[in-house]
């Protein structure tokens, strides 16, 4: 007889190390598993495993791979391939509960992927605790962001190396503190709520209606059936916890939270899925327009007078995909941004011979009811290149510091031969006396002379004709992360355009 994955009872938190793609399409491999098996009841580890994984094709491992997790080539040159260690891995994971740091979005994708690729059906969770989507509802960004090594920190349990086993044992030693900071705090609230910082998460959203939960839909649940059920509540083998057990005030949810991340965990597009043009032309009503008013994610710091005098942007040549970071710009107050820079400064771009693909639309106005101008571009191979990895670094910085958002690629591709890959350029508004464009535009002449456009006003009817299908332009461009209303992405943000006359 086989095994009775029902008596099993144990949790399983694990954590999985890969490659970084560095383009579209290319995928994640596998670079180390390891994985303990946790008693519910008493939290104590009762068995651990670890092992690294030679990927088929070792070029995978790029620096942008070892600058995440330092596993070089050479590191697992000798190590067994995903296929030789499989039967282990589906042995730990299997009918048991399984747990880690943003394993709903990523590490349970993973694993799929790799016993897809061996032709192996995958381990299935008895129940899933994403301590990622967990602690942001529940402890929320005490420690300034949800990032695994700031949480750490926060509580002086040391740095995070990136490794598989170090990770999850760290992962397990941050849940504990939480619950018991949280378990303090539900038994004084008068006293400790008012003495202690709030987590702004303390009233979550639903990220299929972004309505609030309701007070009365609150209901306690046990670690087995946090996010995913795939059994009831009175399954043979699994020991509910007491409710007052430390960990019961993070294993509390709504109904609708449940529901929600239920429905996501292995349902949740890969990074490198790229949105249809037309989807990402009609979600561009729900954006924020990034104008002098507003509140970007981040600015970028530099200035210039007349086209003549942008310094610090980039001419594609001169752009080293490994010099590329993102990181959290920490003199920002007002809650938290993204800023990409490139050898330390910040990442903008002179972008030249742009093909205008489709021109401005005037349909789609901002939230205070100014336009909202955007012009579609075709992008160059080398061009996509960088773009998505800008794009991979945010999106996973967004996710580490806790951001529930949909990602929304900055470069858009459709299937079919005359379907090139696609990039949105962003024209900003500014008010003064009246809004007007914050871009810069220049007509530059056959001959090199540039004629400066000047305009009376917003009127996307009047720039439509510069920016007509087949237009050519020079662009300098910032590279502006956003996360509002549920979407995040990277905005391509128009300072100077120099149209072909």
């Amino acid at each position: 007889m086989g095994p009775n994955y029902d008596d099993r009872s144990e949790i399983a938190f694990f954590d999985i190390e890969t490659t970084v793609p560095s383009r579209p399409g290319q995928g994640f491999a596998i670079l180390e598993f390891g994985a303990i098996l946790i008693c519910p009841r008493k939290l104590v580890e009762l068995r651990s495993y670890s092992t690294l994984v030679r990927p088929s094709d070792l070029s995978l491992i790029s620096s942008l791979s070892v600058r995440g997790n330092g596993i070089t080539r050479e590191a697992v040159i000798r190590a067994p391939f995903f296929s030789e260690v499989a039967d282990d891995v589906h042995g730990l994971l299997h009918g048991r509960i399984w747990a880690g740091h943003n394993i709903l979005r990523f590490d349970c994708k993973r694993i799929q992927e790799a016993f897809a690729e061996i032709g192996r059906p995958a381990p299935v969770p008895k129940g899933t605790i994403d301590s990622l989507a967990l602690l942001t509802q529940k402890f929320g960004r005490r420690a300034g962001n949800m990032k695994m090594a700031s949480l750490a920190s926060y509580f002086d349990l040391g740095q995070q190396t990136h490794r598989s086993l170090d990770d999850v044992r760290m992962n397990l030693e941050v849940i504990k503190y939480c619950s018991t900071v949280l378990f303090l705090e539900s038994s004084l609230p008068d006293i400790f709520t008012e003495n202690s910082w709030v987590s702004p998460n303390a009233t979550t959203r639903s990220r299929s209606n972004g309505k609030t939960s309701p007070p009365n839909g609150v209901s306690t649940i046990n670690a087995s059936i946090y996010v995913q059920r795939n059994g009831k509540d009175d399954s043979p083998g699994i020991q509910l916890l007491d409710k007052s057990h430390p960990m019961m005030p993070l294993l509390t949810s709504t109904t609708e939270d449940v529901k929600a991340e239920e429905s996501r965990v292995f349902d949740r597009a890969d990074s490198f899925d790229m949105a249809m043009l037309n989807t990402e032309i009609k979600a561009e009503e729900i954006e924020a327009d990034v104008s002098m008013e507003d509140k970007p994610v981040f600015s970028s710091g530099t200035t210039s007078e007349g086209c003549s005098g942008y310094s610090g942007f980039l001419d594609l040549e001169e752009v080293r995909i490994p010099s590329i970071r993102a990181c959290l710009d920490p003199s920002y107050k007002g809650g938290q941004r993204i800023r990409l820079l490139h050898s330390g400064l910040a990442f903008q771009l002179c972008l030249t011979n742009l093909k205008v693909r489709f021109s401005i639309d005037n349909k789609y106005i901002c939230s205070s009811g100014r336009p909202r101008l955007s012009f579609v571009v075709d992008a160059t191979p080398a061009l996509c290149q960088v773009l998505d990895t800008c794009d991979c670094l945010a999106e996973k910085l967004a996710v580490e510091s806790g951001s529930t958002s949909e990602w929304r690629h900055v470069v858009s591709r459709k299937n079919g031969f005359l379907n090139s890959p696609t990039l949105r350029l962003h024209i900003p508004t500014a008010i003064t006396d009246g809004p007007k464009y914050a871009t810069e535009m220049y007509r530059k002449a056959s001959t090199g002379k540039l004629e400066k456009l000047v305009f009376s006003q917003c009127d996307a009817a009047e720039l439509a004709p510069l920016l007509c299908p087949g237009t050519f332009l020079d662009a300098y461009i910032s590279l502006d992360a956003y996360d509002y209303q549920q979407n995040a992405g990277i905005r391509l943000v128009a300072k100077n355009l120099m149209i072909h006359g």
